[in-house]
């Protein structure tokens, strides 16, 4: 997505600062730029703008406050850039467990603001990427445990071999138009509501 078309939050209670971070983005091509200097109700406020990209700015943050934006981190899933003037090893690793995208210590200067966020936006996808992956694969594992409980609950009360059973399971599923998984799971409920030891 070109630059003009995100819609970039900038989060600082410093106008002048704020303005430094504008300025920057407007020059790097971003047009779309809503800024925040009020930090009550931000999380609700976040939620209405929908913004594609946060960069928040943050001077001399205290523990509190870098935990409260951390766990608003945690919520929106957006690609975000936290400059902050110090830090400490503590810090930073929250940050990252937060999903913070980039987080820039002692580094707000205008020309830097437009490949710190190309980056944050790499990083964000990068690792949305690699979640929706791990999600996947846990659904598959998830799929597969069911399928080879349903198997065994089909070789066990019909003397079934282990390819004779997944073969009904599949001439089923076929049959039903549905997937082999929905078979699977519909079985092992009905068998545990028959025999609530029958699935074990």
């Amino acid at each position: 997505m070109k630059p003009s078309g995100l819609n970039v939050l900038v989060i600082d209670e410093n106008r002048i600062r704020a303005a430094i971070i504008e300025e920057g983005l407007r020059d790097a091509g971003y047009d779309q730029i809503t800024v925040i200097d009020e930090m009550r109700g931000l999380a609700r406020r976040i939620a209405d703008l929908n913004p594609d990209v946060i960069v928040i700015d943050l001077e001399n943050p205290n523990r509190d406050m870098l935990e409260s934006f951390f766990q608003i981190s945690r919520a929106v899933k957006r690609p975000i850039a936290m400059f902050v003037d110090k830090s400490d090893e503590a810090s930073i690793e929250a940050a990252v467990d937060a999903g913070v995208s980039a987080y820039i210590v002692d580094g707000l200067k205008q020309e830097r603001v437009r490949p710190i966020l190309k980056m944050a936006i790499s990083r964000f996808n990068a690792f949305s990427r690699l979640n929706r992956e791990l999600e996947e694969t846990r659904g598959e594992l998830e799929n597969r445990k069911l399928i080879d409980r349903a198997k065994g609950l089909l070789m066990r009360s019909r003397g079934l071999s282990e390819d004779a059973a997944y073969a009904l399971l599949r001439r089923t599923a076929m049959n039903q138009n549905r997937k082999i998984v929905e078979i699977a799971q519909s079985l092992l409920t009905a068998a545990s509501l028959l025999d609530p030891g029958a699935e074990e």
